[in-house]
């Protein structure tokens, strides 16, 4: 009977990479969308203009091009640039979704955690805007009370934004 327990448990845990998008708060990516990590300093990105302010530029990725967003600024976070120096290394995850690819820069990642899906929240418009719910899968309250955010990378890939470069 336990052994059950213990399977339905694990059915409904996914694992997850966290990552600090302000001072404390933290999301979580699936691993399943994620594939690689690497630091990245932000003179190794070519900026491009007339774009959107979380959109740092582009990134020469395994000889193709890819496109880099400041993951916190995108969601209302203050600006990497605002709290680095040029040379800092960040942290580049890049994601998958379907065909497209899209390098997601963030201060620093914390862990992989597993977590309860059965346990998350829908992000309703009470406590996030239109913009930031679009993004989110939803979220998890953590033992601490913090608010973990749930990245939708399919959301974040087939953002506005990128409609005219996919």
């Amino acid at each position: 009977m336990a052994d059950e327990k213990d399977q339905i448990t694990l059915e409904k845990t996914q694992k997850f990479l966290s990552c600090h998008l302000g001072k404390k708060e933290i999301a979580v990516i699936s691993l399943a969308h994620i594939i690689e990590v690497l630091q990245v300093s932000l003179t190794e990105i070519c900026s491009v203009p007339q774009m959107a302010n979380c959109v740092l530029g582009i990134y020469n990725w395994r000889g193709e091009m890819l496109w880099l967003v400041d993951l916190g600024n995108m969601l209302g976070y203050a600006p990497l640039s605002q709290a680095t120096n040029l040379q800092s290394k960040m942290m580049l995850i890049v994601v998958q979704h379907e065909e497209k690819y899209l390098g997601l820069i963030v201060r620093d990642l914390i862990d992989i955690d597993g977590l309860d899906i059965s346990k998350m929240q829908s992000p309703s418009n009470e406590f996030f805007s239109s913009e930031i719910a679009n993004l989110l899968q939803g979220y998890f309250v953590h033992d601490s009370e913090e608010i973990i955010l749930n990245l939708d990378v399919p959301a974040i890939t087939k953002s506005p934004m990128w409609s005219i470069h996919n």
